[in-house]
């Protein structure tokens, strides 16, 4: 993932773990879903041993929701909508 990234002009300016820390940042923001369900979705296992050997619930509902607000959410940034530039004016 890491050299891809580099070919497509990404070196120094983005990682793999900073693409989730995106996707992260962004659905807990949205407050639409559990941060239990976002975790699991971006692979991360409990960090609560004791919880985690409990809870083997894999949110696979809430989960597809995840992932159908999130294309629509790329592609509403495709076109534009909530964009703000981080150098420069706003649109």
């Amino acid at each position: 993932m890491l050299f891809a990234l580099y070919r497509l002009g990404y070196k120094s300016k983005m990682t793999g773990h900073g693409f989730r820390a995106v996707a992260s940042t962004t659905l807990n923001e949205s407050g639409l879903f559990s941060p239990d369900a976002i975790e699991r979705q971006l692979a991360h296992g409990e960090r609560n041993e004791v919880r985690g050997a409990q809870n083997r619930a894999k949110y696979l509902l809430e989960r597809k929701r995840i992932m159908i607000w999130w294309s629509n959410h790329i592609e509403a940034l495709k076109k534009g909508a909530d964009i703000i530039p981080l150098f420069g004016k706003p649109a």
